[in-house]
């Protein structure tokens, strides 16, 4: 397939705490298309495809969270009116308050989608979309860890954990990217959308990359993101903990706590944002991911280990938490470090 599109004008926007890695990641993806394939079979260079720009607030030098000096390209006020423009993964704990350069990017932002440009988001990047309410009313996604703070402070986005890519709103101009990994599956589909199907294949095979069609879930952390000042829900969830393979675990938790179960029903849930069994459940099937990854027990000794009496209803839970069957978890966590599955030479 040819080119016949107009350079896309791409505005990769950066703050001090701005993932690198992934910064530069995309912006060398995007300066391949058209040449790199072309370069390694020894035929001519097609014209850029994406005119792509590394900018920030004053385009002066700074420094990331790994303290490496990172020089931009310029101002995002000097880019002009941009056709993409891509937030990448951003540095900060989930529970704590936005960069302050949250409200200096956000009418920037909103006026380049005003003007026409289409907007994406890697990772925790998609807080600050959020921010912009661009998001409102639109399914979105983002780093597994930073899904339910979204939630939270932006009810009117709908967050969907399990997802790694999502196209949204009017002609899908906002694009929303899980973990940081997911620069990846986020270029993969912005090439394949603007310079074409056979040119994302060939990205795909340069850059080695392969989209996460399997989802996020399993990699996820369950117990991410769950900060309250509830000392009474708190000290059930510390008990809980430590006692979650017992049988009947939120009555006890109920009888510690001196609450009858209905009334530690809704102080939990406002607490957490969880009920109780499923906190538990949560605890259960976490366990269960660690034990599957670090041993070789069978799965039927793992669903009794972690509280369930029934090996069905394990494997029913474990699919519905983490997106996949127990056998599939562990397969692909092991696959992860194959290099530790043998002794070094002698």
């Amino acid at each position: 397939m040819e080119f016949t599109h107009k350079v896309c004008r791409t505005a990769v926007v950066a703050i001090s705490c701005a993932g690198t890695s992934t910064l530069f990641s995309i912006l060398d993806a995007l300066a391949s298309v058209g040449r790199d394939w072309e370069m390694l079979h020894g035929v001519q260079p097609k014209p850029p495809v994406f005119e792509a720009a590394l900018l920030t607030l004053d385009g002066e030098p700074y420094f990331d969270v790994n303290g490496r000096l990172i020089t931009p390209d310029g101002r995002l006020k000097d880019f002009g009116q941009p056709d993409l423009v891509i937030i990448p993964d951003l540095h900060f704990a989930p529970d704590r308050q936005p960069p302050e350069a949250f409200d200096k990017l956000i009418p920037w932002l909103l006026q380049a989608h005003s003007d026409g440009a289409m907007m994406a988001s890697v990772c925790s990047g998609a807080l600050l979309l959020a921010a912009t309410g661009l998001l409102n009313g639109l399914d979105a996604t983002s780093h597994w860890s930073f899904c339910d703070v979204i939630a939270r402070r932006f009810p009117e986005v709908r967050m969907q954990r399990a997802r790694i890519l999502i196209p949204a709103g009017e002609g899908h101009r906002i694009v929303t990217a899980g973990g940081a990994s997911a620069w990846g599956d986020l270029v993969l589909y912005l090439v394949g959308r603007i310079a074409g199907l056979e040119e994302a294949r060939r990205i795909a095979k340069v850059y080695l990359l392969q989209p996460h069609s399997e989802g996020q879930l399993h990699y996820a952390s369950l117990l991410a993101g769950a900060q309250h000042e509830d000392g009474l829900v708190a000290e059930a969830q510390m008990w809980a903990a430590e006692n979650y393979a017992m049988a009947s675990p939120v009555a006890a938790m109920a009888q510690r706590s001196g609450l009858s179960e209905r009334s530690l029903l809704r102080r939990f849930r406002k607490a957490t944002g969880h009920t109780p069994v499923d906190y538990i459940q949560t605890l259960r099937i976490e366990e269960a991911k660690q034990m599957l990854e670090t041993t070789d027990m069978p799965i039927e000794d793992i669903a009794d280990e972690v509280g369930y009496s029934e090996t069905s209803s394990f494997r029913n839970a474990f699919r519905r938490h983490v997106g996949m069957p127990a056998s599939t978890y562990r397969k692909k966590r092991l696959s992860l470090i194959p290099l530790l599955s043998s002794e070094p030479d002698a």
